[in-house]
């Protein structure tokens, strides 16, 4: 796609995301609009993966785990936008009964979705898991794996990363959406983590970093963290804005899952141009 398309589809993304938090009263728009760029390149360009017949093994495929499911109103419109289930199902969002709860979860045969996640830490965990077993059986197809920055706070996060380092795992990608938000203020003031490009590089991850707004730095890191990642670990440090493309919610933590009221829903989607067509 050109940047252009792809900037259509994350625009449209953005609006979803917002327009299935306001209607079910809750959900986490501030992450959801953040990664709504990452989430369109790595579909339309980077994963290498069957949409019209989803397995929930991954074999011979590109994987993607989402750690901090929380943020799932990006991903569900992402998949349905290329093409996993109907784009009208996003209506659906937290409904009774609905497929598409507020974390995600392979119990209702979600496609796309293989493990539930949103307990926060444990999705590089599984990640690992996956990558391994792909070793084991001689696919060379690459599992990544999206963690927020405040997640990383959570201890389990540093038993994965110690163990895809000693073992060196390959084919695994791990991105952190750096937006230095979490619910309660900046990861800064909260827990900070810095220096954290020293602390995966102390346990044998190759790091790389990437404006997680800019479609040429992330199809050039992106593409390139595949081809290193068949040597060691690679882990990406993503910046990104919390809130992208709604100036009121711009990097304010207020929006980590707070959803917005009608008012606010309007002068948002005004800001938003619908360019693939509302659901």
């Amino acid at each position: 796609m050109t940047n252009s398309e792809l900037l259509n589809y994350s625009t449209q993304i953005r609006r979803d995301c917002l327009r299935m938090i306001h209607s079910a009263k809750s959900g986490h728009p501030g992450g959801s609009l953040g990664c709504a760029d990452f989430f369109t390149i790595m579909y339309a360009e980077i994963l290498n993966y069957d949409v019209k017949n989803f397995a929930i093994n991954g074999n011979n495929e590109d994987v993607f785990f989402l750690s901090n499911g929380h943020i799932s109103p990006v991903w569900y419109s992402t998949l349905a936008r290329f093409g996993f289930f109907p784009i009208s199902e996003l209506s659906t969002f937290r409904k009774l009964e609905s497929r598409l709860q507020g974390h995600p979860t392979p119990s209702f045969n979600l496609p796309g979705i293989r493990i539930a996640s949103g307990s926060l830490g444990q999705g590089l965990s599984v990640a690992l898991g996956m990558a391994q077993n792909k070793m084991l059986n001689n696919d060379n197809s690459v599992t990544f794996c999206l963690i927020g920055d405040g997640e990383i706070q959570e201890g389990q996060i540093w038993e994965a990363i110690m163990y895809g380092g000693a073992k060196n795992v390959k084919n695994i990608v791990a991105v952190i959406d750096y937006n230095n938000k979490q619910i309660d203020g900046d990861v800064s003031d909260v827990m900070a983590l810095e220096s954290i490009r020293d602390k995966w590089t102390s346990f044998h991850w190759n790091v790389m970093e990437m404006d997680g707004h800019n479609f040429d730095d992330m199809r050039k890191v992106l593409t390139e963290a595949k081809q290193q990642s068949s040597n060691k670990p690679v882990v990406i440090i993503m910046h990104t804005h919390m809130g992208q493309g709604v100036d009121f919610m711009l990097d304010n933590h207020k929006w980590h899952g707070t959803p917005p009221n009608d008012d606010e829903i309007k002068i948002a989607l005004s800001q938003l141009k619908e360019t693939l067509g509302d659901y």
